[in-house]
């Protein structure tokens, strides 16, 4: 547990830089958001198919199979949006969830056949959401219990983590990246409905780890920790997809602030609360001047370096579960929680500014997959970027902060 002066001092300095007036952006709400998802959700492709990210000149989905770390997110988006229709009493005939049970139909043969390793957590998305509708529904329950099955089984009692990537060349490495955080929810959902316990205590221990492993002293964040499998020691901390071993990644700095905010609402430990708050705190003291989320915090800023309009959104989201997070303290941290929304819609609304493409089949352009690759896979819409963007428009205003209409923001933040 990190001492109580630093965590006082940490959350003073957190109280710097609160003038700017942040407002949730019109496009949030547009009905662009709706007739495009439903454009594409409407014409379900036979054998299943599911759009991951765009060509980078006409903003058009590029499809890939069901066997693919990111098939779950356009299914549990017609969820996110089900969520949306709810939150503003809209009745317009199209069943989100009927389309988010249609498109979710193409997932169910990975539960007995996949290569996924621990994206198993991603594609279980949209039957987590169809389990919070419809806790009776068998479909979703057999899909959990399947899939957190398969990502236990990749725990390692000597590491303490679940495996994130298989080394067969390699029988002693044992990869954990951070993205693995955001696939613990799917343990503690697992262990709701099977009453096996050992899937709670196999994710209190992967995060764990991840805190003492994973995060530097200045809070920012490892992509990628080597360990030992026969010894559980650390090999090497580093990076897989971001500028170098040394760099923040920002959607894995983002994955973090998310992952650590649902591990404190699933166990109330303080030390979740904690680390988030420090991933939180680097990310939003590290965005530049301009406002626009960098692939890499590290990255060369010439050439230019891409933005990732993904981290954005996910990092928005990630600040909105933190806050929530702080208004359910007892007392309620109502400072933190301010500061989290402000931040949280600040970025919103800078990457709307930049990203936003009406043209486009995506919400989203500028957001970068995998920069070291060959070619870098950047500057198109990707699915996730997408969802989370989606995402935090319905948590802003299940939280009263923003109207559904596009033409109206209930309310903005100035000096705090």
């Amino acid at each position: 547990m990190l001492p109580l002066a630093f965590v006082c001092l940490l959350l003073l300095r957190l109280v710097v830089d609160t003038t700017a007036t942040a407002t949730p952006p019109p496009e949030l709400y547009s009905p662009l958001i709706s007739s495009k998802i439903l454009a594409i959700a409407q014409n379900e492709s036979d054998p299943p198919t599911y759009p991951q990210y765009t060509d980078r000149v006409a903003g058009i989905w590029q499809y890939f199979s069901p066997n693919t770390w990111t098939s779950g997110f356009f299914p549990v988006l017609q969820y996110a949006m089900n969520t949306r229709a709810e939150l503003c009493n809209e009745s317009d005939g199209n069943s989100w969830v009927e389309l988010g049970r249609q498109w979710s139909t193409g997932l169910i043969p990975l539960e007995t056949n996949n290569t996924l390793q621990h994206d198993v957590g991603f594609v279980s998305m949209p039957f987590q959401e169809e389990y919070y509708f419809n806790r009776m529904n068998q479909t979703a329950i057999d899909a959990i219990t399947a899939f957190a099955a398969d990502l236990d089984a990749r725990f390692s009692p000597i590491v303490g983590c679940t495996r994130s990537w298989d080394t067969p060349d390699e029988p002693t490495w044992f990869e954990v990246i951070i993205d693995n955080m955001m696939n613990l929810e799917l343990l503690f959902i697992g262990a709701d409905i099977t009453g096996n316990d050992t899937y709670r205590q196999h994710a209190i221990s992967h995060a764990n780890k991840t805190m003492i492993n994973h995060i530097r002293p200045d809070g920012s964040t490892y992509h990628l920790v080597n360990y030992n499998a026969d010894t559980g020691a650390v090999i090497s901390q580093g990076t897989h997809q971001g500028y170098s071993n040394s760099s923040t990644w920002t959607r894995g700095q983002a994955w973090g602030i998310y992952g650590f905010s649902n591990m404190f609402n699933r166990t109330r430990d303080p030390n979740y609360i904690i680390t988030a708050r420090r991933l939180a705190k680097y990310f939003v003291d590290h965005i530049p001047q301009d406002g626009v989320v960098p692939w890499d915090f590290n990255a060369p800023l010439y050439p230019p370096r891409p933005a990732d309009s993904s981290a954005a959104t996910i990092a928005s989201a990630g600040l909105l579960f933190l806050a929530n997070m702080e208004k359910s303290l007892t007392p309620p941290n109502n400072t933190g929680y301010d500061i989290w929304t402000r931040h949280a819609i600040q970025i919103l609304a800078d990457t709307t500014a930049l990203a936003w493409k009406p043209e486009w089949q995506s919400l989203l352009s500028n957001g970068t997959v995998n920069n070291p690759a060959s070619p870098p896979n950047n500057l198109t819409g990707i699915v996730y970027g997408d969802y989370y963007y989606v995402k935090a428009g319905n948590d802003l205003i299940s939280m009263g902060l923003a109207e559904c209409h596009d033409h109206v923001a209930s309310r903005s933040f100035g000096s705090l």
